[in-house]
Formats: structure tokens, C-alpha cells, sequence
């Protein structure tokens, strides 16, 4: 394993510690490094916290700013942030609106933001994102997994709250906005979590795991390395078969890195699934390329088509200005 770390107890806290003073113009570290959260917080606005388990930078602290999120709680590399620290970013971050946590679908994450929700003090409710059609099952959940399309709903929720809109109708958008969104990745390596010391899983060079999760988890089946437009036809045709009828609606494209993917390829992957779903008759009005929602250093991406009507077209273009994240201001 070669990482730039000092020991792999502090790569964390250093991490934080480094991005925090990197970015000190819009977020602070909590002193106990519990949670981030915005320097300039809006009075009467629902504060919206994410978090979830570190190693797919810039999700989720990246997103913490003007635009998207009031806070975000980072638990150690793919482990759920505990109770406390939600309970802690609420108490920090609520001006009185309530709080709004958005919580990818991962058995750890679910529990302990439930834990959180009940702890703290005020009205709290919860958006799970569910995005990934790969699987249904896996590791790691019960039912499909929250991957990219979460950093759509954090954006839109993100947009939503900035305009005044209160709790109960951020969880309606954020609910609709992931209910339109489906994604599906695939993984040409494993990643290398810092404390494990090796590869999560083994994969030859010849080839990929189709429907891999962002913490490595196995996906659809294994499969031998074919051109990128072979790739990207099975990736889009399972996200139009999935979406059905609501697969006509002007739609924002989303292709992520997973950390170890060079942009070349990332806007390569771009060219072929937005070729592929103009000819299934699907208006491509937004895009979005780049490495948001990784896993460490995982070599491969997913593809996100999430359907946006006039409201949600609106929300996704507002200004946003974030660590990971910036336009319109």
C-alpha cells in the first residue's frame, strides 16, 4: 500500500484537520471534529446535515456551504458517523426551522442517523436516497443502495432551503428528487481502505465489477473488460429499463469518478451515455462530470440520469458556493 499518511489512527483528523484550514473561508471543524458545518448560517432557514462514512470525498463535507449543506458528520473510513455527532450538528447548526438529514441507504448510516433524529432537540426528519439499481440487496443494505444521486438531492434540498422552504416540503422535494434518480456503477480496481492495508477485493487486469457499490462492494456479476460504448449501452439501458415512463422527462446526466478514474475517461464515458440516451428519446438539460461521490481509489464511475421538471430545473441551476462545488456566484 503507498498513501500519503502519517499513521492510519490520525489520517482522519489530519485530513479534516487540513481541510477545514484549506477551506476556512466557508466551513469549520467543529474543536472536537465531530462535524462541519457552514461559517455563515441563515436565520429561520431548515438546516440540512448529511454525513456518512469518509473515503468518497468530496460527499459529504465537500458539500457543506452556501447553496447545500448547513453541516455534515464524517465517520471514520466506510463506518457510519455515530449518534452523537448528528445530535451535536443539529445543536450546532438548527436556527429553529428544524433540521432535515439526508442519509444514504447503508444499514450503519440508517440506524445511527434514526439514533441521532431521536437525541436531538427540535423537529428533525429524515431523506433516505436509494439511488443505485444495480443491486438490490447488498452487503452493506436492504434495498438499494444511496450512491451519486444523493449529491443531486443535496444540491436541489440545498437550493429549496436557501429559498424558505420549510421542513415538511424539503422532505416531499428531497423524497421526489430521489425517487427520479437511478445510477449504476462499475469498477475496473478495488480500492485500498488505509486501515486494511490491502485491495478490498481482488479483480485481474482484464476485469470489472459491473454494479460495484462505492465501499467496494461486489455488484451485478463479474465480467471481461469491453470498449467504454459497451459499457455505457448495458449501464443506460438498466437505468431506462428501471425508470420507465418517467425516463421522459428532461433529465441532468451525472457521470462520476470513483477517485482513480483521470477526467479523459470520465468525459469519454459522458459523450457515450448521453449518445445512448438521446437515441432512447431522453433530453439531456443539465450535466454534471467529475469525481464527487468516490471511494478512495478506486479506478471506474457510475452513471446517474435523475428526471427534473421546471421546479427542480430551477433548484439545480441556484447558486451554490461549497468546498466541492461553485456557480452562479
Amino acid at each position: 500500500m503507498k498513501k500519503f499518511l502519517n499513521s492510519v489512527d490520525t489520517i482522519l483528523s489530519e485530513s479534516l484537520a487540513g481541510f477545514a484550514s484549506a477551506h476556512s473561508d466557508l466551513v469549520t471543524l467543529d474543536p472536537s471534529g465531530k462535524f462541519i458545518r457552514r461559517n455563515e448560517l441563515k436565520p429561520g432557514k431548515v438546516a440540512l446535515i448529511s454525513g456518512g462514512g469518509s473515503g468518497h470525498e468530496p460527499l459529504h463535507g465537500g458539500f457543506v456551504g452556501f447553496g447545500m449543506l448547513d453541516a455534515a458528520c464524517p465517520g471514520q473510513v466506510f463506518t457510519s458517523p455515530t449518534p452523537d455527532q448528528m445530535m451535536e450538528a443539529v445543536a450546532a447548526v438548527d436556527s429553529g426551522a428544524g433540521a432535515l438529514f439526508i442519509v444514504k441507504n447503508y444499514e450503519g448510516d440508517v440506524m445511527n442517523f434514526d439514533m441521532g433524529a431521536e437525541m436531538a432537540e427540535g423537529d428533525v426528519l429524515q431523506v433516505i436516497t436509494n439511488d443505485d439499481i444495480a443491486v438490490k440487496d447488498s452487503t452493506y443494505t436492504t434495498g438499494r443502495r444511496g450512491v451519486a444521486g444523493t449529491l443531486v438531492v443535496e444540491k436541489v434540498l440545498g437550493a429549496a432551503a436557501e429559498q424558505g422552504l420549510d421542513l415538511a416540503a424539503l422532505k416531499a422535494l428531497g423524497d421526489e428528487v430521489n425517487g427520479n434518480a437511478r445510477s449504476f456503477g462499475v469498477a475496473l480496481t478495488s480500492c485500498t481502505v488505509p486501515a486494511a492495508g490491502k485491495p478490498t477485493f481482488d479483480i485481474g487486469e482484464q476485469d470489472m465489477e459491473f454494479g460495484v457499490g462505492i465501499h467496494g462492494e461486489p455488484g451485478r456479476r463479474r465480467d471481461k473488460m469491453r470498449p467504454a460504448d459497451d459499457i455505457a449501452e448495458e449501464i443506460c439501458g438498466a437505468i431506462i429499463e428501471d425508470m420507465g415512463a418517467a425516463s421522459g422527462k428532461p433529465s441532468l446526466l451525472f457521470v462520476n469518478g470513483f477517485g482513480g478514474t483521470p477526467s479523459m475517461e470520465l468525459y469519454l464515458m459522458y459523450n457515450s451515455a448521453r449518445r445512448i440516451f438521446e437515441q432512447h428519446g431522453i433530453t439531456i438539460a443539465r450535466s454534471l462530470v467529475g469525481s464527487y461521490v468516490t471511494s478512495l481509489d478506486m479506478a471506474g464511475c457510475s452513471i446517474t440520469l435523475v428526471g427534473l421538471d421546471d421546479k427542480t430545473l430551477s433548484y439545480w441551476d441556484a447558486p451554490v458556493h461549497t468546498p466541492g462545488l461553485r456557480w452562479g456566484m
